[in-house]
Parts: C-alpha cells; sequence; structure tokens
C-alpha cells in the first residue's frame, strides 16, 4: 500500500505544495481553500499506484491538519475531493471514527467513491455493513477485485446473499457478472 512518505517523495520539488504545507502546518483552517483547489494548483496527472497528483497533495494536506476536520473537508468537498478523502484515509491517524464517510460514499451511485470506500479503511466496516457493499458492488458492477481483502472477509452469510440475487437475477433474466460467479464458486468449495 502507498504511504504518505511514498506520496511526500513523488511530490518532492513541488515547490506550490511545499508552501501550502508549511500554511496549512502553521493554520490548519488554509486547508479549506487549498483542499478544493488542488487540482489547479498541482495538476492531475497519475502519479504512483491508482493516485493522481492532486489525490496525492490531497492527501498530504489531510495528514497536516486534526482528524477532526476530515470530515467537513469530505462532507463539502466535490466528488474528486471526496474520493481524495476517502483513499487517504488509511493513511491518516484516524482509527474508526472516519466510518460514517464510509457509509456515505456507499450510498451513493458514483462508482467511484464506492470502489474506494472499499479500500483498505473498509477494514473499519463492521461485517454486516461490509457484506452490503459487497452486494452493492455487484448490483452496480464494481469490479470485485478492488474490494480491500474480499477473499478473507468473504464468508457463508454473503454466499447465502449473493446467491439469492444471483436468482433473482435469473428470473429476471440477467446475468451475474463473472467476478461475482467466481465469487460464489469459491464460498461454496469453503
Amino acid at each position: 500500500m502507498t504511504t504518505l512518505d511514498d506520496l511526500h517523495a513523488k511530490l518532492d520539488g513541488n515547490e506550490r505544495l511545499a508552501a501550502d504545507l508549511k500554511r496549512v502546518n502553521g493554520d490548519p483552517g488554509a486547508v479549506a481553500a487549498l483542499f478544493p483547489a488542488a487540482g489547479r494548483k498541482y495538476g492531475r496527472e497519475p502519479l504512483t499506484d491508482g493516485w493522481s497528483t492532486d489525490e496525492a497533495a490531497r492527501a498530504l494536506l489531510l495528514a497536516a491538519v486534526p482528524p477532526e476536520q476530515v470530515g467537513d473537508i469530505y462532507r463539502y468537498g466535490d466528488t474528486a475531493e471526496k474520493l481524495a478523502v476517502l483513499k487517504a484515509l488509511p493513511l491518516l491517524p484516524i482509527g474508526p471514527s472516519a466510518v460514517p464517510l464510509l457509509e456515505d460514499a456507499l450510498r451513493t451511485n458514483d462508482t467511484r467513491l464506492v470502489e474506494a470506500a472499499l479500500g483498505p479503511y473498509s477494514d473499519h466496516l463492521d461485517q454486516e455493513a461490509w457484506r452490503q457493499a459487497v452486494l452493492k458492488c455487484v448490483f452496480m458492477g464494481v469490479a470485485l477485485n478492488k474490494i480491500n481483502r474480499l477473499s478473507e472477509r468473504a464468508d457463508p452469510e454473503l454466499g447465502a446473499m449473493l446467491r439469492a440475487f444471483a436468482d433473482e437475477r435469473h428470473a429476471a433474466g440477467r446475468d451475474m457478472p463473472p467476478d461475482a460467479l467466481a465469487l460464489l464458486d469459491q464460498l461454496k468449495e469453503a
């Protein structure tokens, strides 16, 4: 998994970001203006391991503010900003306090937010909420290989939920995604 140090190293030499991080360290409230402007200020180029430049910069900005500010930054952000927060959560010393942000993302119909909500920080979701999120991914067509620790967390109850969903889809003349069928097969063998 990418770390804050990795992201910082990739953005080393970005003088605008260095100045902005110094500013946020002195005044955490400054993040309210800097966070939305990250794409324009630092660029949106692909950077490393699925991170773009603006997402990496936003993660570093989040790391510079008190953890209690993260919820508001997510809440008032646009989709790109919310996505950056969700991706940054496992890198922040925030513990399970940001689970409501995952729950919010999982209520959306934006596949990018749902996928990001099921990244490494999803370990903080209880098993029932996690199962519902996996089922939502199947329904929305989110690739199941994007779900953190899917094989480890999948259990017979998830298998029963997926079988019931497969039966509904079959009755409606619709196919199940191949990755969901593969997961069902894996759960039958367990």
